[in-house]
């Protein structure tokens, strides 16, 4: 998609590393690798666009 929002701006537009981190059941680190690698698993970004279709909306854009 054009103009997708970083892996950075996803995990903080869900509340942070340790929000993402309790969303899938996983230790905060692996959440802070995925920032650090600027990439989101692919299964796990599945889950997002289904659950927080808002996250990449162009009004979570702007308030960022």
């Amino acid at each position: 998609m054009k103009n997708e929002p970083t892996a950075s701006e996803i995990i903080d537009r869900l509340g942070g590393t340790f929000a993402v981190a309790k969303l899938f059941n996983l230790a905060p680190p692996s959440v802070s690798e995925w920032k650090a690698k600027e990439k989101i698993p692919e299964a796990r970004m599945m889950f997002i666009r289904l659950a927080r279709p808002d996250v990449f909306s162009t009004a979570a854009r702007e308030a960022a």
